[in-house]
């Protein structure tokens, strides 16, 4: 993909397995950081899950509890993720590997989305993938908001770079 003109908006998916812990919680974080940047009118961001299985749901309640008190928005009912996402989106990035490959097995050939994992954003992570906290405790919850703040920041550094944005 060539470098993007100035004016044009970037789009970003995020893609767990439910969309109801991990991606909503990338989606709602990666708001709040566009929006700290100035760089909402440019930057649209959206999650999905790889199955449908709760599409229509909320967020789960434990993932909305941890991020609004860290000042996180959770809009978002849960969908799942369709081809036309792969020519809508400028990126599509998954959780963990079987969310990697289950994207890619659905890839179209006209797809325009670079398909990314988000932990491999960042130098040195401490963790290769985003675990599925939905079986866990409250803990779980916590890493997924710590993850994902870290990996979403140097993603969004990337995607500025990228599209020429501040």
């Amino acid at each position: 993909m060539s470098e993007a003109a100035p004016t044009q908006t970037v789009k970003v998916l995020f893609v767990c397995m439910g969309n109801i812990c991990r991606s909503p919680a990338a989606q709602a974080v990666m708001e709040h950081l566009i929006a700290q940047r100035g760089l909402s009118d440019r930057i649209i961001c959206d999650s999905a899950g790889t199955i449908g299985y709760h599409s229509g749901d909320r967020s789960d309640p434990r993932i909305r509890a941890a991020g609004t008190k860290r000042g996180y928005r959770f809009e978002h009912f849960a969908r799942q993720i369709h081809k036309r996402d792969f020519v809508e989106f400028d990126y599509i990035v998954a959780m963990d590997d079987d969310n990697f490959h289950d994207i890619k097995r659905i890839q179209p050939n006209e797809a325009r989305a670079r398909v990314s994992l988000l932990m491999r954003h960042m130098e040195n992570p401490s963790h290769d993938f985003v675990p599925d906290p939905y079986y866990g405790g409250p803990e779980g919850f916590e890493l997924v908001l710590d993850l994902v703040e870290q990996a979403c920041d140097a993603l969004l550094d990337q995607i500025a770079g990228q599209h020429r944005l501040p």
